[in-house]
């Protein structure tokens, strides 16, 4: 069974936006699209000549047509069109037993209000607090919650500010700042994703598939982190497409979502193997439980990363971990970006190194050292340990010298490889697994000596 994922939007006859946009997304996300329309708009990419908003009426009567035959599991909105239309369908889905993402499209692209001050005010005071998520640009974010964005810093002030006016959580998007797009998520937990800004105009529509996209794997059961992490890669997916069309600022490409294709090097497309999806998802299951589970006091100062080598890794920009590492919080340990090959140098290379020499080994992470928390690990696993006051000053980096280090002599990797820093550098517990799952079982085991032992 396919899930089933509503829009409840309005309509872009140039097919780059709006339920158009949304329907594809579902579709290359593999969720069944249903549709409730609420206006009619008469557009290309080069603007809109003419739009007409539906009545109140109409739109419930479609939304109820939908959910009372199908079996709706996640929902989004997009432009409402008018005040009345906004309480209908507040309205609607305040009854609904499953999740719905609000895109609250109050501000056009140029700038200008696609709402009057009372249809902001309705979005702010009766749709937001009904949403699973709400996904607003900087222009929406500054007007529903009154506050201004010029950095990184304002996004996640911002994105707090939102989720205060009712809906669970919030997605910020910042690709209207000047630099490298960062996305600020602010839940149950709170991250960043950032990426490279992709030279290119042709990005209608990518707030409509955001949104969707996230809708279609809340409707597939992901949690709502996860489903925004998927979301926002998915939409990476589509703007980084060498797809270009209209005379204007053409649609993203839907269908790269579908082929599953990521960027390489010199700007073509190539499919990612089966090996690195599946160690896209482990790490992500590890990270996810860390920030759900781990003690902030693990955490180095420079930050933990979890990496996965798939089986035919040669070089760090093979290697999946967290773009950014973990860091420790005042609300926890929390991700900075989003799960991605090439993320990690350091861990990467040790971890490459370790298996140069034992091919078992495919995942390791860092944890924060102190005597206690090493003296308590000896007594449990096999350990090794190396003197980074003896690393040369032009140690390579294809076999990185803390792995050759702790590898000499042996022919089976170490659970553990203590490094007590010298100038310079931290000092480092190295976590090597044979894969994610029994990386994750010796790090909830570093974590219950911390619970049992109150080792610091």
């Amino acid at each position: 069974m396919r899930p089933v994922a509503l829009t409840v939007a309005g309509s872009d006859s140039g097919g780059g936006a709006g339920v158009q946009a949304d329907l594809k997304t579902f579709e290359a996300c593999g969720a069944f699209g249903t549709s409730a329309l609420t206006a009619v708009t008469a557009q290309n990419t080069t603007g809109v000549t003419h739009s007409a908003v539906l009545d109140p009426e109409t739109v419930r009567a479609q939304y109820d047509a939908v959910v009372s035959d199908f079996d709706v599991a996640a929902a989004k909105t997009g432009m409402l069109g008018g005040a009345d239309v906004v309480e209908e369908v507040a309205d609607a889905i305040a009854a609904a037993d499953f999740p719905v993402v609000v895109d609250p499209v109050v501000v056009a692209q140029s700038g200008d209000r696609l709402l009057t001050e009372r249809g902001v005010d309705a979005v702010r005071d009766d749709l937001l607090p009904e949403a699973a998520l709400a996904t607003p640009n900087v222009p929406e974010a500054e007007l529903l919650a009154g506050v201004e964005i010029e950095d990184e810093a304002d996004l996640r002030a911002a994105a707090e500010a939102v989720r205060d006016l009712g809906p669970d959580a919030v997605l910020l998007t910042g690709g209207h700042l000047d630099g490298n797009p960062v996305d600020v998520y602010a839940g149950e937990t709170t991250r960043a994703f950032s990426r490279e800004r992709v030279d290119t105009d042709d990005t209608h529509g990518s707030g409509c598939t955001l949104s969707a996209a996230i809708a279609a794997r809340l409707a597939a059961g992901d949690d709502p982190e996860r489903a925004v992490e998927r979301g926002v890669d998915a939409t990476a997916s589509a703007i980084e497409s060498d797809l270009s069309l209209g005379a204007g600022s053409g649609p993203v490409d839907h269908a790269a979502i579908a082929d599953g294709r990521r960027a390489v090097p010199d700007g073509s497309r190539a499919p990612e193997s089966d090996d690195a999806t599946d160690a896209i998802e482990a790490v992500r299951d590890v990270a996810a439980v860390l920030e759900r589970e781990w003690p902030p006091e693990l955490v180095p100062e420079v930050g933990t990363n979890v990496a996965v080598a798939p089986a035919d890794a040669t070089a760090p920009e093979d290697v999946v971990a967290v773009d950014g590492r973990l860091h420790a919080t005042k609300r926890g340990v929390r991700a900075v970006g989003g799960v991605a090959p090439g993320a990690s140098s350091h861990v990467a290379r040790f971890l490459l190194g370790v298996r140069e020499r034992d091919p078992r080994v495919s995942a390791a992470g860092n944890v924060r050292w102190s005597r206690e928390r090493e003296a308590a690990l000896r007594e449990r696993w096999d350990v090794e340990r190396i003197d980074r006051t003896d690393e040369p000053a032009d140690a390579d980096g294809t076999m990185d010298w803390s792995a050759r280090e702790a590898m000499a002599g042996r022919e089976r990797a170490p659970d553990a490889v203590v490094d007590r820093g010298a100038v310079g550098k931290e000092a480092m517990i190295r976590v090597v697994a044979a894969d994610a799952d029994a990386l994750l079982e010796k790090l909830s085991e570093v974590a219950s000596l911390e619970r049992d032992a109150d080792v610091v």
